[in-house]
């Protein structure tokens, strides 16, 4: 790529400041007012987070977030719900303008993704993708068009992370969750389930669909750790330079007042996807 982005460690912050400053960075980056950036980024309370137009009523179980004490947030990016807890995400804004921002959804993930393949790397794990990467370009029915976090990445099988992308405003957003562990127990208790074997079936079965960075490194990596890792993996796999970036007062201001306005809503959180497509009837 041979550019520069802004890098912003932002730290962790409840889950509708973190949705709320992916949004701004969308808003200040069509306006020209900051560079590409890339943002590391934590959660201070478990969350479960929905895709953008994902059901809720009928797949989620609202009572069992609250017992387990998770906050709750739609995303603006599509796919399945999502627990995040011990981990480490990362989003990317960068202007769809720029000449190595493919207009194929499939082919600008692949070419950002292998940051986080390359930081995988750094951290000693050989994390390969769902499909064969020849497959990126040559084969356009390999999966669905508008659903780039269909190309999983993962580390014997098992899936390690999850990504999922959109585009507003001229500028693409792709962020993803990169989990340290994973809770089972709580993951499985906030989903509707037919009957508790059922839940009990799918919880079991889980350990080999998925892992995490420690299962797969085999030792404890802390939070500083793979920012650092994943910071040199974008450096070196898409040939970029960082430069710090960080929040004016007015620019957290606005972002706490959009976390405020849209992400703590139950307008957003709970009853957008029903008003589009009440909408969609009118």
């Amino acid at each position: 790529m041979n550019d520069t982005w802004g890098l912003l460690h932002s730290g962790h912050d409840d889950a509708a400041i973190n949705m709320a400053l992916d949004e701004a960075l969308i808003n200040w980056h069509s306006e020209g007012k900051i560079p590409p950036v890339l943002r590391f980024y934590g959660w201070s309370t478990a969350t479960l987070s929905v895709g953008h137009f994902q059901k809720v009523d009928r797949t989620i179980d609202l009572d069992g977030v609250k017992r387990h004490g998770c906050q709750f947030v739609r995303r603006q990016t599509g796919g399945s719900a999502v627990l995040h807890d011990d981990e480490l995400t990362y989003s990317v804004v960068v202007s769809e303008s720029k000449p190595y921002i493919s207009k194929s959804i499939r082919e600008a993930y692949f070419e950002l993704s292998k940051g986080i393949m390359e930081g995988f790397n750094q951290l000693g794990i050989n994390a390969d993708y769902s499909i064969p990467k020849e497959r990126f370009k040559q084969d356009p029915t390999a999966v669905c068009f508008e659903r780039p976090s269909d190309y999983e990445m993962l580390v014997d099988g098992k899936k390690i992370s999850g990504n999922a992308q959109t585009r507003k405003k001229g500028v693409l957003l792709q962020h993803g969750s990169i989990p340290f562990s994973m809770d089972k127990k709580v993951l499985f208790d906030l989903f509707l389930f037919s009957d508790e074997d059922t839940r009990e079936r799918k919880r079991s079965a889980f350990s080999q669909k998925a892992t995490t960075i420690n299962e797969a490194s085999g030792r404890v990596v802390t939070y500083e750790e793979a920012e650092k890792a994943f910071q040199a993996g974008f450096e070196k796999a898409l040939n970029l330079e960082f430069v710090p970036f960080e929040l004016s007062e007015e620019q957290w201001k606005e972002v706490q007042e959009l976390a405020e306005s849209k992400y703590r809503s139950d307008d957003w959180n709970l009853n957008f996807r029903k008003r589009v497509l009440a909408h969609g009837k009118k």
